[in-house]
């Protein structure tokens, strides 16, 4: 079995956004891990609801408008790391 490899997708005012590989057997719907400083937070990519974690309020929303700026993008790199395929970067928040 492959370790997990953990590509970061995005950068933006602190936040790292980052998409597992095989990560479908844990929370079965498209999502990706958020990071802030020692915040961490599972979102939603379709519509950016909360799995699990916290994460700053502020950043939060920030967060959520990126996801659903860049949601295509997003469902397209989650079917590839789904598949142990490599991910494409996606654009920071400006």
């Amino acid at each position: 079995m492959r370790g997990w490899f953990i590509p970061v997708i995005s950068m933006f005012y602190g936040i790292i956004v980052s998409l597992y590989f095989f990560d479908n057997k844990e929370h079965k719907a498209p999502h990706v891990h958020i990071k802030f400083q020692d915040e961490e937070i599972v979102l939603s990519i379709p519509d950016g609801r909360i799995f699990s974690g916290e994460l700053n309020p502020a950043k939060l929303k920030l967060a959520q408008a990126w996801i659903e700026i860049h949601k295509d993008e997003l469902m397209a790199d989650w079917q590839l790391a789904a598949n142990g395929q490599e991910v494409f970067k996606i654009d920071p928040l400006k």
